[in-house]
């Protein structure tokens, strides 16, 4: 068993939050751990507000922290799982789920209900802003990036800002909430409320340490969600959402030729057909004209 397990994490608050919940779990099980902290593209130009879909998407927030890992700076990256893309990069395997918070989206300001025909909501996510736009088209959507403290002090006056429960959850912030929204009309971004833990494949000894706090139904519906996410591909860049429970997986797309909406039938193990999944993202493709 390896002596110390340096934690490679984002700095900001909210990752550094979850990086600790993970180094505690291995604390807990006889693992000393320290925290590295990595500086990303996303970080840095969330710093200048750029709106996150205009730089790349997925892999903005964990490309450094992979590399940190893989160049020996750190032996495990610590990951927003809905940051994470679906193609693991060579040398890496995810060692560990983390128990899954709440994966659902909250309303912050107002509620659905109380917001008057025009009202603002803030969100840097076009996921969200496509699916809110679906129920209320009379909305104006402007632009959120910045932490969680940053992003709670910018509330649109008589409006809302979308942020994930999970999120809230971690900094104890849940008090904050004006309405949360049903994950089966409003579906999370695939890991939405999980974090993963990536550690060198050839790194025996870490990934016994990770094996001992890997939490098995988070890594089932996670996979599950991730494995429809890949199978549509991750070149398409339209909002696209799926959400596993213990008996479906709720999925979502918007694209040029409109909204794709399915729920699929899961195993009580949580294992998806990939042919199913296939047809499911083929239909999706389909939909969205890509």
């Amino acid at each position: 068993m390896t002596e110390c397990i340096r934690v490679a994490t984002r700095g900001s608050d909210q990752a550094r939050a979850q990086a600790r919940t993970i180094a505690d779990a291995l604390s807990a099980s006889g693992v000393d751990c320290e925290l590295v902290i990595v500086d990303t593209h996303g970080d840095r130009t969330q710093a200048a507000q750029v709106p996150l879909h205009t730089i790349g998407g997925q892999g903005v927030f964990t490309k450094e922290i992979q590399a940190a890992v893989l160049d020996g700076r750190a032996d495990v990256a610590v990951h927003s799982a809905k940051d994470l893309p679906t193609a693991t990069p060579d040398g890496l395997v995810i060692g560990a789920f983390g128990v899954r918070r709440d994966p659902r989206d909250a309303l912050i300001g107002r509620s659905l209900a109380a917001l008057a025909h025009g009202a603002p909501v803030a969100s840097g996510s076009v996921r969200r802003r496509s699916q809110l736009r679906l129920v209320r088209p009379d909305l104006h959507f402007v632009e959120l990036r910045g932490n969680i403290a940053t992003r709670l002090e910018r509330i649109p006056d008589d409006g809302a800002i979308v942020m994930a429960v999970a999120a809230l959850e971690v900094l104890g912030r849940t008090d904050e909430i004006a309405e949360i929204l049903d994950p089966t009309v409003f579906v999370p971004a695939v890991g939405q409320g999980c974090v993963a833990v990536e550690c060198r494949s050839g790194d025996a000894a870490t990934i016994a340490a990770l094996g001992a706090i890997d939490d098995a139904n988070a890594r089932s519906a996670v996979m599950v969600e991730r494995a429809y996410l890949g199978q549509l591909g991750s070149g398409c860049s339209s909002p696209v959402a799926a959400y596993a429970t213990e008996g479906e997986l709720h999925l979502y797309l918007d694209g040029p030729l409109g909204v794709h909406r399915e729920v699929m039938s899961l195993t009580g193990e949580l294992t998806l057909d990939m042919a199913r999944a296939g047809d499911a993202a083929d239909r999706a493709r389909v939909a969205a004209g890509v």
